[in-house]
């Protein structure tokens, strides 16, 4: 969300000065018309070029290429992933890496006090119906596979993008299957998600027969 976007580069930028880890920030927007694109031109200019790097692109062309677009333009040892209008304390995830020097430290809605705040009940159903689902089929090694605020080796992120094919909810529960099948280490960090924009019940029939498609198809090829 283009109004966000400078409070939560704000707020990484804070927490990476007290971490003292160096740190570049990608923002990759898909021509979203709410401004996006434009704060952060002048967030780049505020900060720099070296801090702040722009990359848009023309279109949606989805979530796996925007990470592929992304990883191009990194230098680091390791990528966090993140919504823009998702602020959550980045400097948690590295703590979290160090103790158990884990390949991948992953946000969860579902433990510790985690949770969601601005969802009505028949989202939070569906939400805890489809974890609970994709536990029992998956066993895979971690509480919530459909949130997007992670931290991955650079090089552990780079071979998931090799093998990964799923698309839309579906490509973030895969990147979790298949890093489990690889044999990565996964930590995790409880975090409250506070959304915005999705309050009401938005998933429509075709977003559930979708998730169930995906979540068979994961079942069948893991």
């Amino acid at each position: 969300a283009g109004g966000e976007i400078g409070f939560s580069i704000c707020s990484f930028k804070n927490n990476f000065r007290f971490s003292g880890n160096n740190f570049e920030i990608i923002i990759i927007d898909d021509g979203s018309p709410d401004g996006t694109q434009e704060i952060a031109e002048q967030l780049e200019k505020i900060y720099g070029s070296d801090k702040i790097l722009l990359r848009p692109r023309a279109r949606k062309l989805g979530l796996g290429t925007a990470y592929i677009h992304g990883m191009k333009h990194a230098t680091g040892n390791f990528i966090v992933i993140m919504d823009a209008d998702l602020s959550h304390h980045v400097s948690l995830y590295f703590r979290k890496q160090k103790e158990g020097n884990f390949d991948i430290v992953s946000g969860t809605r579902y433990k510790g006090n985690g949770g969601v705040y601005g969802w009505d009940l028949k989202r939070k159903l569906i939400s805890r119906g489809a974890n609970f689902l994709t536990q029992v089929l998956l066993r895979p090694g971690a509480s919530d596979l459909t949130g997007s605020f992670r931290l991955y080796r650079k090089e552990v992120l780079q071979k998931l993008m090799e093998k990964c094919v799923s698309k839309g909810y579906v490509f973030q529960m895969e990147m979790i299957v298949r890093a489990r099948q690889l044999g990565y280490t996964i930590g995790e960090v409880p975090i409250s998600f506070v959304d915005r924009v999705y309050g009401e019940s938005k998933l429509g029939g075709n977003e559930i027969v979708s998730f169930l498609k995906g979540l068979l198809t994961l079942f069948a090829t893991t």
